[in-house]
């Protein structure tokens, strides 16, 4: 639920004071170039100064927040208990209460025995797995395994952790000896490969379908050698990627449990998370296009972005191997067996310059592409809509993964902009409303969703925003246009935060469209600002990229003075969903900041009544047959959230599969819905499918999963009520008069 916000002119002052840090820390910098501790040290300085001096409500760094910061940690290290031993913990506990001291000494003692033993503990790790799964394992005695990591102690010695690592890799045979059974007898079942879903931002499981030819029957025996050869490869390619990490990663993981203490939503960003972070906010990457893996000890082209340059030049392809990477006219570097990591460093670049691969094809040629690097559009990031026909009329959805913005460059694409130019395509295929889809998007910029509310409104507050000091800010849209004052529904779910909640706030408090989803939203209330760590150094200092600090310094609050933090925006009409029983969000969290609510702001709320339309959905989610089977699933959900142990024996843990497989069928009824609806792009994306058969295969994909959804075919309900009845009003002409003055 990452989100950055553009508040640093109304945030100067705290801004001033944290630039203040730099003559602070200055004197601490070393004049010639020093190894990592001291790169450590500076960091961990300047971040507890940012988060003490410049946090919203600053915790006190003392024996609690010690005790609060060695759980986290060790828990990140070691979430299923499978490294370290009991001794292990004894040794670390001696430092459960002295890591506030330690910070303020700038003392990596604990870090540095904690970073080699971890290291040590998971190169003993590999010894363990491959000794294990070397040996046919007895699967017919009467044990169980218990996933309940939080609940188990740590193992008490050697001895038994490699009994705990026997037990996990037990279940893991079982469980692929199961699937490989189904897959004899011509059943679907979920493989271990995924497919990236582009447009959804998800991965699903690749299934076998029973249609498929069946595979060879195999013996039980032959089988079981075949379900530890899996899991050994799967094993061997996980500790792959952990050997790649480095001491700087490890660090990162150390800090993050200090910052995070703070709250959940400050967080320590590596310069490598930096960079995803402003990729994931902007939608826009500078290179060449390309999704890259590891394979072995080469690196691959897993796909190439449609749009891109390396998709534009059609040289390169994937399932390429690139053996070595040059800079323009400088000599090639070989990177085979160098971290992925530092592979995609070398082929990104900025806009303009050249890199020149040395590939392998797939046909086995040996060939040098050159490629000049672009800024590539991630199209997965950005809003995109659909018109919907039932009957005679044609309704139109956006869907709006993230409220995205570029800050350093405004001309690029940015949610706002292009939820303008959707709203307006739909109104030229004349739909009669238009649903907004926020569903799992995570939250952007700030200003960007103000100005998005402004699109359905006439003029008025958005948004209220108060900062430690205890200083209020109305938020405006003061465009007095409104792009669409027609009906207008908005979908939520638990995964919708921060800009979500807002926009789906300021619509409900307006009264301007009806808000549908999950009982409530994520309740994410406060506010971010990414601070470049850089940029606070007044001198040039020899360690290189420092990251930055997303720091909360801010709250926002609904126009009617409520907060959305922990609480969410309650739904007007509720649906169903897998989640229904389960409590999720920002109230699950135990370190989240309060609900607290401040005055309301100056608005009027619009003279639309949505009662009719709100209790005609219920009554038809009441007698929906499609709601009341996930409604009964989600209760099935909840009962099995909390089994989490497992017979090892094979008699045993096949019976209880079939039992849950024969429950499971009865909800595989959910995904092969059909509301009956009909999607269609727009026609200027019909001309692009022209030149783009991929944008053509993702949006065909998307429709057929709109398809299936029972949740948009309720919000087309809810649309054509609103449209036949009451007219709905975007203005107010009665009571206009908004305090446009109001101090902001």
């Amino acid at each position: 639920m990452n989100t950055i916000w553009s508040f640093m002119k109304r945030n100067y002052k705290i801004i001033l004071l944290i630039l203040g840090v730099s003559t602070l820390l200055w004197s601490f910098m070393p004049k010639e170039p020093k190894e990592n501790p001291e790169k450590d040290q500076l960091l961990i300085e300047m971040i507890t100064y940012l988060l003490e001096k410049g946090h919203y409500d600053p915790v006190k760094i003392d024996d609690t927040f010690s005790k609060d910061v060695y759980k986290e940690y060790i828990k990140s290290l070691d979430p299923t208990k499978r490294f370290f031993t009991q001794a292990d913990i004894d040794e670390f506990s001696k430092y459960e209460y002295l890591i506030d001291d330690m910070i303020k000494l700038k003392d990596l003692s604990f870090f540095n025995l904690t970073h080699d033993r971890i290291v040590q503990r998971m190169s003993d790790a590999q010894v363990i797995y491959k000794d294990i799964l070397s040996k046919p394992f007895n699967l017919y005695a009467n044990e169980t395994f218990d996933a309940d990591y939080d609940k188990q102690a740590f193992s008490a010695d050697e001895e038994a952790l490699k009994k705990r690592w026997e037990k996990q890799l037990k279940l893991s045979v079982l469980s692929t000896i199961s699937d490989k059974i189904k897959l004899q007898d011509g059943e679907e079942v979920a493989t271990d490969e995924f497919e990236d879903d582009m447009d959804s931002d998800t991965y699903t499981p690749k299934t076998k379908k029973k249609d498929e030819k069946p595979v060879e029957k195999k013996t039980f025996a032959e089988l079981e050698v075949e379900a530890r050869e899996a899991t050994l490869k799967s094993l061997n390619e996980y500790f792959g990627f952990i050997d790649e990490l480095q001491r700087k990663d490890w660090f990162t993981i150390y800090v993050n449990s200090i910052v995070e203490r703070f709250d959940p939503h400050s967080s320590y960003l590596a310069p490598e998370d930096k960079e995803k972070f402003d990729a994931s906010m902007s939608g826009t990457i500078e290179g060449i296009g390309a999704k890259l893996q590891k394979k072995n000890d080469v690196t691959e082209i897993s796909e190439l972005i449609p749009g891109g340059p390396a998709w534009r030049g059609k040289e390169l392809e994937a399932g390429d191997l690139i053996l070595k990477v040059a800079q323009g006219d400088e000599l090639a570097e070989d990177v085979v067996g160098m971290r992925l990591e530092d592979v995609v460093k070398k082929i990104k670049g900025h806009k303009g310059t050249e890199v020149r691969l040395t590939v392998k094809k797939v046909d086995g040629t040996v060939v040098v592409i050159s490629i000049i690097r672009e800024i590539v559009e991630l199209e997965e990031t950005y809003a995109k809509s659909s018109l919907i026909n039932i009957g005679d009329q044609t309704y139109g959805l956006i869907q709006l993964p993230k409220f995205y913005i570029n800050f350093e460059n405004k001309d690029n694409r940015d949610a706002f902009k292009d939820v303008t130019k959707e709203v307006e395509r739909l109104k030229a295929q004349n739909v009669s409303g238009i649903i907004m889809d926020l569903r799992n998007n995570g939250g952007g910029s700030l200003q960007t969703v103000v100005d998005m509310a402004g699109l359905f409104i006439e003029q008025g507050p958005i948004v209220q925003v108060k900062s430690s000091k205890g200083k209020k800010d109305v938020l405006f849209d003061r465009d007095s246009k409104i792009q669409w004052e027609g009906p207008l529904v908005v979908m939520v779910n638990n995964f919708s935060a921060s800009a979500s909640e807002i926009f789906a706030a300021a619509i409900q408090d307006y009264k301007r469209g009806v808000v549908i989803g999950s009982k409530h939203t994520y309740g994410k209330g406060t506010v971010q600002n990414v601070i470049n760590l850089n940029e606070l150094l007044k001198a040039q200092q020899p360690f290189g990229d420092l990251g930055a600090l997303k720091l909360t310094l801010q709250k926002f609050y609904r126009i009617n003075g409520g907060s959305t933090q922990r609480e969410g925006v309650l739904s007007d009409v509720v649906l169903p969903d897998r989640f229904s029983f389960i409590d999720m969000g920002e109230r699950d969290i135990p370190n989240a900041m309060p609900w607290d609510k401040i005055d309301r702001a100056n608005y009027t709320p619009l003279k639309n009544d949505f009662s009719t339309a709100i209790l005609n959905s219920k009554k038809r989610i009441a007698t929906n047959d499609q709601f009341k089977l996930i409604t009964e699933n989600a209760k099935w959900i909840n009962e099995r959230k909390d089994e989490k142990v497992f017979s090892l024996n094979y008699d045993k843990y096949k019976l209880r599969q079939e039992q849950v497989e024969e429950k499971a069928k009865k909800f595989k009824a959910i995904s092969k819905y059909n509301n009956h609806l009909k999607f269609n792009s727009l026609p200027y994306e019909l001309e692009r499918f022209k030149n783009d058969t991929i944008l053509e295969n993702k949006r065909n994909r998307w429709h057929e999963s709109l398809a299936s959804d029972v949740y948009v075919e309720e919000a087309v309900y809810i649309l054509k009520d609103l449209h036949k009845g009451a007219p709905i009003h975007a203005t107010d002409f009665s009571n206009k008069k908004i305090k446009l003055a109001e101090k902001h």
